[in-house]
C-alpha cells in the first residue's frame, strides 16, 4: 500500500507548505537527506497556543504533535514530489511548550511518532529527542523538525 493510500485511509489531506515566518527556508536537501525546518502546531490555520501542564493536557498536546506531523509530511511531499521515495524518517526533534514540572514530553511527541509509523510503516521508525521549553514562537504548544532520507 502506498503512503498516499495510508494517508487517505486515515482521512488525512496534506497541506501546502507554509510560508516561513522568519529568515529561513522550509526545507533543505543535501545528498539523500532532507532537513525540514521546525513546524509549529496549528489549529484552524493559526498557531495552536497552549502550555502543557498549565492549560493543555498531555492528550491535547499529543493531538497537536500529530497535527505537526501532518504539516511536516506536506512539506516533505513538496520537497521530494512523492512520499513513496522516502527510504526512512531519520529523526525528529520535538519542543513542547510546558510548565517546569511537566514531564510527559515523550508522550506528547508520540502523537507525531505514532502517525509517522502508521503512514510509513517500518520506514517511519526514527530516532528522536523531546524537550520541554518555556515558550515557542507565537505561543505555540509544540514545534517539531524532521530529517528524512530519500
Amino acid at each position: 500500500m502506498s503512503v498516499y493510500d495510508k494517508l487517505k485511509e486515515q482521512g488525512i489531506t496534506l497541506p501546502p507548505v507554509a510560508t516561513p515566518a522568519a529568515a529561513y527556508v522550509p526545507f533543505v536537501q543535501t545528498g539523500n537527506l532532507v532537513y525540514l525546518s521546525g513546524h509549529i502546531a496549528k489549529k484552524d490555520g493559526k498557531a495552536w497556543v497552549g502550555q502543557a501542564g498549565k492549560n493543555m493536557t498531555t492528550e491535547e498536546a499529543k493531538g497537536a504533535a500529530r497535527a505537526v506531523a501532518i504539516d511536516l509530511m506536506g512539506t516533505l511531499h513538496a520537497a521530494v514530489g512523492d512520499l513513496n521515495k522516502v527510504k526512512r524518517i531519520v529523526k525528529l526533534v520535538s519542543l513542547v511548550n510546558s510548565t517546569s514540572d511537566f514531564t510527559d514530553h515523550h508522550l506528547v511527541t508520540n502523537g507525531a511518532s505514532d502517525l509517522l509509523g502508521e503512514v510509513f510503516g517500518a520506514k517511519g521508525a526514527h530516532a528522536r529527542a523531546a524537550f520541554g521549553v518555556a515558550q515557542l514562537p507565537m505561543g505555540a504548544c509544540v514545534e517539531i523538525d524532521m530529517v528524512a532520507e530519500i
